[in-house]
């Protein structure tokens, strides 16, 4: 029997992200439980709860509170203290939020959850078929957002005055729907509406439907692209089994090769198609419900109905599919027996458009039908891309589900100083640091386009108001020229910050250090960061690096033979321009011998070779590049694949990737490496020669050996070629941990045949997990080490 001396007053403070996601309603509902009086509300810094009770129940609540929490909820910290105020509750109640400095974390957009999904198909439920249902357990967050705290008034459902019934719901501690701030219902809530692209009335006689939702499936089975106003932005939708209404999207949306995601129903019509392990299927189930990149079972093509449309995703050996994520998408496929493409609603390499107006005005070429609602789209929110390698999580975009969930960092990052790391130029997003902690933001994209650079501008101030973020310094991005480099330092120059200019690379490796717990005392590690190019320190181009490095400096210790780029940028978008630069690097003078009666050599020599020889000579618009990329490149366009163009950077590479594993897939001979050589250049700096590889190559193809055969055989040779290259460093300089970044290490092939040879060196390798390898997790990296940085200053 409890004592009076048993009888005390907590307060406890909850951080992390526990607003906007049932986290009041589950504390009453365990303070009721344990028989506890007092009050809990949300401020600035995340949950605040005040009880009084017996002793061994305020630690059974506790440990409940640890343990039961809602779905969405990720607790970061509990902290108790004894509580010296009034404490003469009567009972427990649920308090107006209170205003202090924000230090809580938004929320990442939810797919709808079983009980919402269920509530919508059922025909007693007052939400059936409801498109914009949801509860405290799912729904739009960081999309609708304008400010803090997440109250119905700072979000864009604030102009929605809830009707009686959806009040009671709100009201009410114990439903699931209390203080879910975008609650509504048919009576109260936003409305879907449904537009033809050309301007013309719908009738209700042109097709029947249940509602506007419902003609969705109608349309897409007739053969129409519809313009669907999603969570976080606009979709393209059509018949993913159609080939000539694929081929129609691509051509109006100037897209002409790079995938396209698709969405199912559910889980056994992907399985018609795809491969799926538990792991995936997980993914797909998930909260985040991201597109999931899987291996299409091509092996039963000819066993299928409806069939995927080969334009979907060509010459590629995956799909990226989702599941519906919101009530709009699950009853647009509630009759679809088939996938469907659902692409962002842009032209080639613009933002996904947000707004009605916007989409009405751009996309009436692009749509035959528009399905929009009334609910503004505050922050663009692009779906997330991941794969599972090796068991493991590897996320390729970060954005919708996942963005803006806090990342921990290591011990040493506890400092309040706060850093604002702008990040790079392609596939961009920025990262903001504070007391152990980082933010990044959603994938922006490429800030070479207007629209996205405009795009880039809005949201991060956004963030820096939402999160009451003033930075203490700005890190950037060492290339002078990019947009976020010169952003950055007009934000400094306004404010009178101090910048720390970051090597990409080392932004690379620091990133992938940050995610794997390294602490900021950590002693230096080999980082290999191998991508398509980095501005370097000593002003050529970087690209396929070893650095030995720690948070706050580095050392260039190897690299791959540096090569011109002809025409500098255009070299990206036509590989024949590596192949030739390459080709000339390893055999000068003597390359026509080596290229004659080969039709790789009846395509060059149709190319105005001499001015790029003088191009070359004279160091007009050719930078030298130890891109790594670059030679995937050069490798694809000698052996023909995307050899004249490109319509996206990678473009080459993935599909050298592709046709290597599907040959591997389908032979079990042992594959012979393209040889390399290690050697030293004249500033005794180690460096990956391939001219070996180059011969080797050459005389597979005058054998006409299977192009799948020569992929595989690159592959797997760059991969023994650098792990000979970890092996002479060793030598040289003492590590025990390797990290494998940048953009060329979502190449599985490479990334599994790299780790597997390190592993068997007796060395640690780690790999990304919780932010992309490519650019989209270098702010991450430039965040830690200005951070680290500053301290040491």
């Amino acid at each position: 029997m409890a004592t009076i001396t048993d009888h005390i007053a907590e307060e406890i403070r909850v951080c992390g992200i526990v607003q906007g996601v049932g986290f009041r309603p589950t504390v009453y509902r365990l303070a009721l439980d344990c028989g506890l009086c007092g009050e809990v509300s949300n401020d600035g810094e995340g949950v605040l709860i005040r009880v009084v009770g017996d002793r061994n129940a305020i630690n059974k609540f506790i440990h409940r509170l640890e343990t039961e929490p809602p779905p969405l909820a990720k607790i970061e910290s509990i902290h108790r203290s004894p509580y010296t105020g009034d404490h003469s509750f009567s009972n427990f109640t649920i308090v107006s939020s209170q205003t202090n400095k924000i230090r809580t974390k938004i929320a990442p957009d939810a797919a709808t959850c079983p009980a919402c999904k269920q509530d919508v198909f059922d025909p007693l439920s007052r939400f059936y078929r409801y498109p914009f249902t949801n509860c405290t357990h799912c729904g739009p967050r960081l999309s609708i957002i304008k400010k803090l705290p997440y109250d119905r008034e700072n979000t864009s459902m604030g102009g929605f005055e809830l009707c009686g019934e959806c009040q009671q719901n709100y009201e009410d501690p114990l439903n699931r729907r209390f203080h879910a701030q975008p609650v509504a219902c048919h009576f109260c809530g936003p409305k879907v509406t449904l537009e033809r692209g050309d301007g013309n009335a719908v009738t209700a006689h042109m097709f029947s439907m249940l509602d506007e939702v419902d003609a969705v499936c109608t349309l897409l089975q007739r053969g129409q692209i519809v313009a669907i106003k999603g969570l976080g932005g606009f979709h393209l939708a059509c018949d993913a089994t159609n080939e000539e209404i694929v081929q129609k999207l691509r051509q109006r949306k100037h897209r002409p090769d790079k995938p396209l995601a698709l969405m199912a129903r559910d889980i056994n019509i992907i399985e018609k198609y795809c491969f799926v392990t538990a792991e995936e299927r997980e993914l797909l189930e998930s909260y985040a419900a991201p597109i999931v990149l899987l291996r299409q079972k091509t092996s039963l093509k000819d066993s299928i109905q409806n069939q995927i449309a080969p334009s979907v995703a060509p010459n590629q050996n995956s799909l990226g599919f989702m599941l519906p994520y919101t009530p709009l998408h699950h009853l647009a496929l509630r009759r679809l027996e088939i996938p469907i493409v659902l692409t962002s609603a842009n032209f080639s390499d613009d933002p996904q458009c947000i707004d009605n107006a916007e989409v009405r005005t751009k996309l009436a070429t692009v749509a035959d039908y528009f399905i929009l609602h009334n609910r503004e789209i505050v922050n663009r929110v692009d779906d997330s891309v991941v794969r599972i390698n090796n068991n493991s999580l590897q996320i390729l975009r970060r954005a919708r589900g996942y963005a803006p969930t806090p990342i921990n960092l290591p011990p040493g990052f506890e400092d309040k100083s706060a850093i604002l790391a702008m990040g790079s130029e392609l596939k961009n997003t920025f990262c903001l640091v504070r007391e152990g902690q980082a933010i990044l933001s959603q994938h922006i994209g490429d800030l070479e386009n207007a629209l996205a650079a405009e795009a880039y501008q809005k949201t991060l101030n956004l963030y820096l108001g939402l999160l009451e973020h003033q930075p203490s310094a700005i890190a950037l991005d060492l290339h002078p020229e990019y947009l976020s480099t010169k952003l950055g330092k007009e934000l400094a120059e306004t404010n009178n910050i101090p910048i720390y200019s970051i090597q990409h690379h080392h932004a690379h490796v620091a990133a992938c250090m940050a995610e794997n717990g390294l602490p900021i005392d950590t002693k230096p590690v080999l980082g290999i960061a191998l991508d398509g190019l980095g501005y370097g320190e000593d002003g050529t181009i970087w690209g396929g690096e070893f650095l030995l490095a720690d948070y706050r400096s580095f050392q260039r210790l190897g690299t791959f033979k540096p090569v011109e780029m002809i025409g500098g940028e255009q070299a990206i978008y036509q590989p024949w321009r590596n192949t030739y630069a390459h080709l000339k690097a390893a055999f000068g003078e003597d390359l026509p011998s080596h290229i004659i009666d080969l039709k790789l050599g009846d395509f060059l020599v149709q190319q105005p070779l001499k001015l790029l020889d003088q191009l070359i000579e004279k160091k007009i618009n050719s930078p030298l590049a130890s891109s790594c990329g670059r030679l995937f490149d050069a490798v694809a366009g000698a052996i023909g694949i995307c050899r004249e163009s490109c319509s996206y950077e990678g473009q080459a590479a993935i599909t050298l990737e592709a046709i290597a594993e599907d040959y591997l897939l389908n032979y079990s001979e042992e594959i012979e490496p393209y040889p390399f050589l290690v050697r030293k250049l004249e500033c005794s700096l180690l460096f990956i020669e391939p001219r070996p590889m180059w011969s080797a190559l050459l005389a597979d193809l005058r054998q006409n050996l299977p192009v799948g055969m020569m992929a595989a055989k690159f592959h797997f040779g760059l991969a023994e070629a650098i792990s000979t290259m970890v092996e002479r460093l060793s030598f040289e300089t003492e590590f025990h941990q390797v990290i494998l970044t940048g953009g060329v290490f979502q190449n599985q092939i490479l990334l599994t045949q790299v780790r597997e040879r390190l592993m068997s060196k007796n060395l640690e390798v780690l790999t990304h997990s919780q932010v992309p390898s490519n650019d989209g997790g270098l702010s991450l990296g430039q965040a830690v080490i200005a951070s680290a940085k500053l301290k040491e200053e």
